[in-house]
Formats: C-alpha cells, sequence, structure tokens
C-alpha cells in the first residue's frame, strides 16, 4: 500500500470513551436545574467520541434543583462537601459513590475525560475551598474530580474553559487519540517487535514534545526482554503520556520538522528544499500556523512514498477534520 492511499493513523474500530460532566452535554442537571452545554463538544468533537456523561451530585442524590454545595477545609485540612443553608455533610456519600463510579469507568476502558470548572465535585483546579473565616481561596479540587486524577494518573483530563485556549486544546486531544492507540497496543500482550514498531512510529511526536522522555523511552524498549510484561505497560505507558502532556512548543516543532526535511534532501529540487526551509522559517517567526509547513511536507512525502515519515504519528496525530494546527 502506498503512503497516499494508507489509513489515517489515528483511526481505531473501537470507540474512543470520554468521560464527562453531564451538563456540559446540555442536560439540566446543576444545581439551578439549568447546564453549561459547551458546543465544541457537543458539535465538533461528538463525532469522533463517544461521550460518557457523569454528573456526581446527581447521581449521589442531591436531586434536581438542589441546595448548592461548597468545599469547606475540615479540621485536618481535608475539603469537606456542605450544604451552606442546611450543613448537611455529603462528603461522605460522596467519597462512596465516588469510588464505585470510577471502578465502573474503568471497566469502560475510557481513553479521556472533559470536568466542569469550579464545581466542588468535577473541578479540577482552583475551585473554591472556604475557611473558618468563610473567605473562599481558589485553591481546592472537587471531590470526584480529585480521585479521578488520583485513579488513573495519565488519563488526559481537562477543564471545558482550558479547552478555549488553542495549544491545550490541541495536546488535550493529541494526547486522548495517542492514549487510545497505547491501549490497542497493549490490549493482550503485545510482541517487542510490535512495542518498537509503536515507539518508531511516535518518534517525532515525542520529540516534539520531549526529547528527553523520548530517549528514556528508548531506553526503555531497548531493555524490554528483560523487563517483566506488567512493569514494561505500566512504565512505558507513564512516561509517553507524561511526555505529551508536555505541550509542544514551536521551537520543538520547528526541530522536528527541520529534522524531517533531512529526509527530502537530494530527493526534491533545490527551489523546492528552500520553499520548505522557508516555510518553516515563517512558522518559527509566527508568519503561519503549523499547518502551513505540514501541508507541504506532507505532500512531498506522499508523492516521493518516504515510508518512514509517511509512518509517524506527527503528521495526522487527529482528523485533521478538527483543523486544530490551523490554530497553534
Amino acid at each position: 500500500m502506498s503512503a497516499s492511499s494508507a489509513k489515517p493513523l489515528w483511526r481505531d474500530a473501537a470507540p474512543i470513551r470520554v468521560g464527562v460532566s453531564t451538563c456540559l452535554l446540555g442536560q439540566e442537571v446543576r444545581w439551578d436545574a439549568g447546564h453549561k452545554r459547551d458546543r465544541f463538544l457537543t458539535d465538533v468533537l461528538a463525532p469522533y467520541f463517544e461521550w460518557v456523561p457523569v454528573c456526581p451530585e446527581v447521581e449521589v442524590g442531591m436531586g434536581i434543583p438542589r441546595r448548592p454545595v461548597r468545599l469547606v477545609r475540615g479540621e485536618g485540612g481535608e475539603p469537606r462537601m456542605l450544604e451552606p443553608t442546611s450543613g448537611r455533610d455529603w462528603t461522605r456519600a460522596m467519597q462512596g459513590y465516588t469510588k464505585k463510579r470510577l471502578r465502573g469507568l474503568a471497566a469502560l476502558e475510557l481513553c479521556g475525560y472533559v470536568l466542569k470548572s469550579g464545581s466542588p465535585s468535577c473541578g479540577m483546579e482552583r475551585v473554591k475551598l472556604y475557611g473558618a473565616g468563610g473567605m473562599p481561596e481558589k485553591s481546592g479540587t472537587g471531590l470526584f474530580a480529585a480521585e479521578l486524577l488520583r485513579r488513573f494518573p495519565g488519563l488526559p483530563v481537562e477543564e471545558e474553559g482550558r479547552l478555549h485556549d488553542a495549544r491545550l486544546r490541541e495536546n488535550w486531544i493529541e494526547r486522548v487519540f495517542a492514549y487510545r492507540r497505547l491501549r490497542s497496543l497493549f490490549a493482550g500482550r503485545p510482541s517487542r517487535g510490535r512495542l518498537v514498531a509503536f515507539h518508531t512510529a511516535h518518534k517525532l511526536q515525542l520529540l516534539s514534545h520531549s526529547e528527553t522522555h523520548y530517549r528514556a523511552l528508548g531506553r526503555l524498549v531497548a531493555d524490554a526482554k528483560q523487563t517483566h510484561e506488567a512493569e514494561l505497560r505500566e512504565r512505558y505507558q507513564a512516561a509517553f503520556m507524561e511526555a505529551l502532556a508536555r505541550p509542544a512548543t514551536p521551537k520543538r516543532h520547528v526541530n522536528v520538522l527541520q529534522h524531517a526535511l533531512g529526509h527530502l534532501r537530494g530527493r526534491v529540487a533545490p527551489g523546492v528544499s528552500r520553499e520548505l526551509h522557508d516555510l518553516v522559517g515563517d512558522y518559527a517567526r509566527g508568519l503561519v500556523p503549523l499547518v502551513v509547513p505540514l501541508t507541504m511536507l506532507r505532500h512531498y512525502v506522499h508523492q516521493l512514498e518516504i515510508s518512514y515519515l509517511a509512518g509517524q504519528i506527527y503528521l495526522d496525530p487527529h482528523p485533521k477534520e478538527l483543523m486544530l494546527r490551523n490554530h497553534v
């Protein structure tokens, strides 16, 4: 099969399940019986993900509508979930519910999660945490979100507000598709050859995030035969997702693009080579988005059938229809 006819590397037959705070899908489950529909999630991402809606406050039994709850610093410093009007303490009920719900979500093999910002149950960071004086500090994490992050440390998790930032949005979606590929790799018992092929295909993508992590993962792959299967899986997945969690920077993208252009040396006319290098320079100066030099590079990779570059996930880490690299 030629490079131009190859199946896009982000695709997978299995559904890509992503957890989401229910209110973000437009369901009226908020304390005031309202919602916080996010159209990027419902209109743009819905064709690619199978949403798994979760509303901890409704599912724990608070009802709709309901008295609002807040996080209050307890005697030992740990946050507690209280109804300020009645004084009812929901902490223990929420903790018990969360453990049970996360066991169920683990069985669904989620590949990502989108949390509602500011929520005492779902907020990932900067949630209002009230002290003895009654004045809040934006230093808390929702009770459900805190356990989610602890239980699934490598899972790509973001808040809907942060996804309005183009770089954070591209990074999160890139990580979701990468996490799905990791799941496919480690489903069953992957051979060392499959692990080597996976690592090779992700070389440029990893280098755009962290050369240090890429080299550490390479050493892990090289020692695969001497590493227990379960340990290898755990260490590779943790380091791989840790690498991608470091947002790619323009400087690292430039280094990767220049590395890729080296594979075209002697295979394209001098004028074409200059044009490609000029486009990379324009990107480095912020004159064009990343998609511009990448589109030209991808064109020549497919035209010349350069199999090594055609096999690099970096060129197609997520659906081009999302146009994520048009804005970074």
